[in-house]
């Protein structure tokens, strides 16, 4: 029959089913059969079934549903960070920066032009890696730290993964998650083990039990977290170094993307005796967005593995961006106007934080471009009141890791850029939604 499963290995019966998907014999949320069922038809071992299941879930092209079973996938609209297209509503879930408080860089274009880079060449501007190694070097302590230069952090993070974990290994995201983080890992074939973050980052307790799990990576945000906008405390770092200390060959990556703009210091996981870590910096939030640029600060040997993942001329980082983003941030001018964004971030989410408490909303302050509202019914019942007033927002089920039996109760709201009037309506009009 053409739409019987065959093999008798793990790969040539994920191949067959793959083979059905594409003809359309096996269609988005056509059930599998059973592992036993499957193997005992096939006449192999149960195992067997087992990796072939695990290899289609691992491609995304099946769902794991427990005791209901497995079925086929179909083609799932992902939450994605930045404006939301093809709407007339208000945007104020995006999560971008200002627009007018991005340094112009044209005159900075003029100094970048130099004699043209060839194959074989060192991948990193020589004047951009001190650059860098200074930025880095008083957050990394007395550490033998190397400088990468990726394109952007996204870019980094995937690279770190890939030099260091196997498909199907663990990796600890913060609980709930940056997008593109959620993303990353998924697509990379890992294994996403949620750890919790309160007020003051990722929790004690949440990466032991990572930990226990077996993870060999762990993904955290130092400051400014996306969604919450949580950042370690002293206290909080320290206790989770304490945690990480008897797991040295873990791979800690820290994506400090906020850097230059946030107001809170920079606390971090990255014990003295830890062996496999990267602190990631990226240009987008005070340089914009299309500046895809990020420096790595690493230990040597995973310095090493990133190297042979940035191939002279092929998948390095332009030196021309390399030298532009160097000469904006070595000029007074762009600096000043960078700690300048960074305060006005600061005092207009607080502003509006406080309109909200005042609507007796839990809102904390943080730090970011968001801000993380806690709500007394559901965000997506909430969500959509707004809509019907013009408002397009973040729920937080968005930036789960896992489907809840609960329900969110946050909504992530990006408000820096509106109008006092803007602002006034828009809490009139969640006061609304809220009752």
């Amino acid at each position: 029959m053409d739409h019987e499963i065959t093999g008798s290995t793990a790969a040539d019966i994920a191949a067959s089913v793959r083979g059905l998907r594409e003809r359309g014999a096996l269609r988005p949320g056509s059930p599998l059969p059973p592992v036993r069922e499957l193997a005992a038809t096939l006449g192999v071992n149960r195992n067997t079934a087992v990796a072939a299941y695990r290899q289609l879930a691992q491609a995304g092209l099946v769902i794991s549903r427990g005791r209901a079973g497995t079925v086929i996938a179909g083609v799932d609209t992902v939450a994605q960070e930045g404006y939301a297209a093809d709407t007339v509503l208000r945007d104020v879930g995006t999560g971008n920066p200002d627009a007018r408080l991005i340094p112009d860089p044209s005159p900075a274009l003029a100094t970048v032009a130099g004699r043209p880079v060839l194959y074989g060449e060192p991948v990193i501007d020589s004047a951009l890696e001190t650059w860098a190694r200074n930025w880095v070097a008083s957050d990394l302590g007395e550490a033998d730290f190397r400088i990468t230069i990726t394109s952007g952090a996204v870019d980094a993070v995937e690279r770190l993964l890939a030099q260091a974990l196997m498909r199907d290994d663990a990796v600890a995201l913060e609980d709930p998650c940056f997008l593109a983080s959620i993303h990353t890992v998924r697509l990379g074939g890992y294994r996403a083990v949620a750890v919790p973050v309160d007020d003051e980052g990722m929790t004690v307790d949440g990466l032991r039990n990572a930990l226990d799990a077996g993870i060999r990576a762990v993904i955290c945000t130092p400051r400014a977290q996306n969604p919450t906008g949580a950042s370690l405390s002293a206290q909080r770092a320290a206790d989770l170094r304490a945690v990480l200390a008897d797991h040295p060959y873990v791979l800690i990556i820290e994506d400090d993307h906020f850097s230059m703009l946030s107001q809170r210091p920079y606390e971090s996981l990255i014990g003295p005796g830890h062996r496999r870590y990267a602190l990631v910096r990226s240009v987008s939030k005070f340089l914009g967005p299309d500046m895809c640029l990020a420096v790595a600060g690493t230990d040597p040997e995973t310095a090493e593995r990133l190297a042979m993942r940035l191939s002279p001329g092929t998948t390095w980082v332009s030196h021309l961006l390399q030298r532009l983003t160097l000469a904006q941030v070595t000029d007074a001018d762009v600096t000043a106007r960078i700690a300048t964004a960074g305060r006005h971030y600061a005092e207009r989410n607080e502003a509006f934080a406080e309109r909200l408490r005042a609507l007796g909303l839990r809102v904390p302050s943080m730090d970011g471009l968001s801000l993380w509202v806690e709500l007394p019914q559901p965000a997506r019942l909430v969500s959509e009141r707004l809509m019907r007033r013009g408002w397009l927002v973040r729920t937080g089920d968005d930036f789960a890791l896992d489907d809840r039996a609960e329900p969110s109760r946050h909504i992530r709201l990006t408000v820096h850029d509106l109008s006092d009037d803007d602002a006034e309506t828009l809490v009139a009009d969640l006061a609304a939604a809220i009752r």
